[in-house]
């Protein structure tokens, strides 16, 4: 059986790491505070997805869903997607006038096996792509899997870059893609790389309707 004594030991003890614990917070939220007071400067963000991780098209759409909520107008471009129905394609033909969706890939790269044509097509969503964000009408517009058609040389990276330079001052573009170019990545306002620590293929799992389409 403990004694008075080593009960008001520990009792101290807790005490003690209460305070530790608490005075910690207020230095972060006193660092934190300083950070956003600091943080005056309102634009239009250039974001990357990248890395090999599974995630970087459902971030992007995880904004959209944010986006909407605000009541944003939203345009999105998939580059190489298209050879199956997707939930988020089907989703936006649902909220017609909040989202424009347009599908213009044929699959991957390794599935079409074909480089003129795939270049033929990354130049046509590009071509849509390029009409979105010069539109007024959108606040937030998603280049999904552009990265993949930049990879490949199928779309000029010059010209890519020169566009998300010349975007109007609060136009949001997130682009998706792993291998995301150094340029891209220097040029964005905000990047975030998804690493690959275990995926359902692995284990022979295949797609799942609803977490990958």
């Amino acid at each position: 059986m403990e004694t008075d004594e080593q009960l008001n030991i520990e009792q101290s003890a807790v005490e003690a790491s209460d305070e530790r614990h608490a005075e910690q917070m207020r230095r972060r939220k006193a660092s934190y505070d300083a950070r956003k007071a600091a943080a005056t400067l309102e634009k239009g963000l250039i974001i990357v997805h990248t890395g090999t991780g599974k995630g970087k098209t459902s971030a992007a759409l995880g904004m959209v869903f944010r986006a909407l909520g605000h009541g944003m107008r939203v345009g999105i471009v998939q580059f190489t997607k298209g050879a199956i129905e997707t939930g988020e394609a089907a989703f936006a033909k649902q909220m017609e006038g909040q989202i424009d969706f347009y599908t213009l890939g044929e699959g991957y790269t390794w599935e079409t096996q074909d480089r003129a044509r795939d270049t033929a097509v990354a130049a046509k969503a590009w071509e849509q792509a390029r009409a979105l964000i010069e539109d007024l009408r959108y606040q937030i517009v998603v280049l999904d899997e552009l990265n993949i058609v930049l990879k490949y040389g199928y779309v000029s990276l010059d010209d890519v870059l020169e566009t998300l330079r010349r975007k109007r001052e609060d136009l949001h573009i997130i682009v998706t893609g792993r291998n995301a170019k150094e340029e891209l990545i220097e040029l964005a306002d905000l990047v975030t790389e998804m690493k690959l620590i275990k995926h359902p293929y692995k284990s022979g799992i295949k797609a799942q309707k609803g977490i990958e389409y």
